[in-house]
């Protein structure tokens, strides 16, 4: 029998490329998604679908019911600007859906590899060196930074106390096709669009903010790896944490320039005040990840904003 995989918000961004890669190793692929942000063209054809939402009831009984290998939870509250909004809201959906998911598992007596979709975009904060590593100090900006460090005390908690397997992927900022425009990284799907249609960008600040852009691909191998890899017990909520990205810091503006070369056309910039509750600096070490998943990104920034690009081009 092949193994059996539960992906959240499998029709998300990320999500739909986790749930490919699974199908692809030769997995049974449920997925859970309320498409409040998913939509359903990115569902691969090969998954089952239920459309529920994390916090529910029914999506508990699906995973108690399920037997899976593996559970791969993306699904949340993905804007930061709207956890600096309504940061009630955020917690009641990432925190209080990851806690249903976890008593599920727990409730389900089956040893089922959890893998988190955690931030190391805005889990670390502005006052660390750079690329922040995992056991460095946790000083989230946002309140979307805080629930997802919170989903990973609580992991912890459910790893020592009732024996859960466990695994918290810090990503950077994940870009690709089917990407979008909300979220951390949402400038590349928005960037995309704008230069596609001849219209200017607009950047907040001064554009030198930096992130660590990891494609999408990479991220989807990087679930897949989380969930074969042999890991140790849970010990320090840092244990089983792992950064998912390049290491490799650009500004908005070098993005800007990047994509328009992909694009073959002229950009246009224009600066609007700075946001509140954005981190200024991101840039994470993946040498854990390296050393202990065997995992590296694969696909160059150029190449992976090209890809990206020529996606949004082929939507007009």
């Amino acid at each position: 029998m092949s193994k059996r995989a539960l992906i959240t918000g499998g029709a998300g961004f990320i999500g739909s490329h986790v749930a490919e890669r699974f199908l692809d190793a030769g997995y049974a692929v449920e997925i859970i998604d309320n498409l409040s942000s998913g939509k359903r063209v990115n569902l691969p054809a090969a998954a089952t679908f239920h459309e529920l939402d994390i916090t529910s009831a029914d999506a508990a009984r699906v995973i108690h019911e399920g037997g899976f290998d593996a559970i791969c939870h993306l699904a949340a509250q993905i804007d930061v600007r709207k956890s600096v909004a309504d940061p009630a809201y955020d917690a009641g959906v990432n925190i209080g859906g990851s806690l249903n998911l976890l008593e599920a598992v727990r409730a389900s007596g089956r040893k089922t590899r959890f893998v988190f979709s955690s931030t190391g975009g805005a889990i670390y904060g502005d006052f660390v060196p750079l690329p922040s590593f995992e056991s460095m100090p946790k000083d989230p900006e946002s309140p979307y930074g805080i629930a997802k460090l919170s989903v990973e005390y609580y992991m912890g908690y459910f790893a020592r106390v009732h024996g859960l397997d466990t695994v918290a992927l810090r990503y950077s900022n994940v870009y690709g096709p089917r990407q979008d425009p909300h979220g951390e990284a949402g400038v590349v799907a928005i960037f995309c669009k704008r230069i596609r249609d001849g219209e200017a960008l607009t950047v907040f600040g001064e554009g030198g903010q930096t992130r660590d852009y990891v494609y999408a691909g990479d991220v989807a191998h990087a679930n897949f790896l989380a969930a074969e890899v042999p890991l140790p017990k849970m010990a320090q909520v840092d244990t089983k944490s792992f950064n998912i990205g390049t290491g490799i810091e650009t500004t908005v503006i070098q993005l800007s320039e990047i994509i328009g070369q992909a694009a073959g056309k002229p950009v246009k910039v224009n600066t609007s005040p700075a946001r509140p509750g954005e981190v200024q600096r991101s840039s994470v070490d993946i040498s854990k990840a390296r050393d202990v998943l065997g995992w590296t990104p694969q696909v160059a920034l150029t190449d992976g904003l090209k890809a990206t690009y020529d996606f949004f081009a082929g939507q007009k």
